[in-house]
């Protein structure tokens, strides 16, 4: 009884193990670099600098659980991410809204 007991936990350790990855590159939507910081002052300004497939794009702040530091960081940040326009009304077709990412 307590050998089975124990075969069954070592599975759902193992198995526990085995669904555990890292991200990979096609676990992402884009390839990208964080380039800086946006200092100027208008409506449609403020945040940072994001290229993406030579665009460049702005967003304001990075999703809980990044461990990308935009305050202390050295630019540029390559990074992998998944993204959409922001739903923002100001400046449609400039911010993004990142929903996960990752540095490269």
């Amino acid at each position: 009884m307590m050998k089975s007991k124990l075969i069954i936990v070592v599975f759902f350790i193992l198995i526990g193990f085995m669904s555990c990855q890292k991200p990979t590159t096609s676990d992402f939507q884009s390839t990208g670099i964080i380039t800086g910081v946006d200092l100027k002052m208008c409506a449609c300004c403020g945040g940072y600098y994001i290229q993406i497939d030579n665009v460049t794009y702005e967003f304001d702040t990075l999703p809980a659980g990044s461990n990308i530091d935009l305050q202390n960081a050295t630019y540029p940040i390559p990074v992998k991410l998944d993204w959409q326009l922001s739903t923002k009304t100001a400046c449609p077709n400039v911010r993004i809204d990142i929903l996960k990412i990752v540095k490269q």
